[in-house]
């Protein structure tokens, strides 16, 4: 996704929280060199990040997991409630598998490690903004890999419509609300209806967890 895509007449605005002072300041400083990203607070702890940003409103918020006192998992769940329409990707350099699933759990739209190449992240900012769920790729091996050793019973199984299963697998394939409405010749408002009875019906919070069962998961339709 280029630049030409925003449609935002300023810079996105990120905040960043993380403990570790030169890691704050790198990753500031980095996020700022992203076109049409800025860097607009760091926060070193979870008590700062809820002081601080639901009055800021930023549009997308990197956190880690391992801060001082409440962790970053507390904090996301927090914010969640706080900021309903902001983005929270977990950046850290945990892929513990328990750690990745509390931080979905707690509302977190995508999952990326600190050792995620600059470009790489700059494209998660973009595909977390349009709607997408971004994981470094060992992560999303962890999600799949941990809904195929859950045995799943008759009572597990999810029923979807025809309909909500071509938004499921447009979603999983990275397609933004607007993108799945055009194709589906639908309006905006219509698909998200139906996202959120999606979540309902799988029980998750979030596209990034939508998205993770949908992978691993025979759901029949309807």
């Amino acid at each position: 996704m280029t630049a030409s895509t925003n449609r935002h007449s300023a810079p996105l605005r990120v905040a960043l929280v993380e403990d570790q002072r030169e890691v704050r300041e790198s990753w500031a400083r980095l996020v700022s060199s992203f076109p049409d990203f800025d860097c607009v607070v760091t926060c070193a702890t979870g008590e700062e990040a809820l002081r601080v940003l639901p009055e800021l409103r930023p549009d997308v918020i990197l956190m880690d997991i391992f801060l001082p006192r409440m962790s970053g998992i507390e904090c996301t769940a927090r914010l969640r409630a706080l900021l309903p329409e902001a983005k929270i990707v977990i950046l850290t350099a945990s892929d513990d598998d328990e750690m990745v699933f509390l931080a979905l759990e707690a509302g977190a739209d995508g999952y990326l490690l600190k050792r995620t190449e600059p470009e790489a992240l700059r494209s998660a900012l973009w595909d977390v903004v349009h709607g997408g769920a971004p994981m470094s790729s060992v992560i999303a091996r962890l999600v799949v890999e941990s809904f195929r050793q859950k045995p799943r019973s008759p009572a597990d199984t999810v029923r979807l419509s025809a309909r909500e299963e071509e938004i499921l697998l447009l979603l999983s394939r990275g397609f933004t609300n607007k993108e799945i409405a055009d194709q589906l010749g639908v309006s905006i408002e219509t698909v998200r209806s139906h996202l959120k009875h999606i979540y309902e019906k799988l029980h998750v919070r979030s596209r990034a967890e939508a998205v993770a069962r949908y992978m691993t998961a025979r759901i029949p339709r309807g």
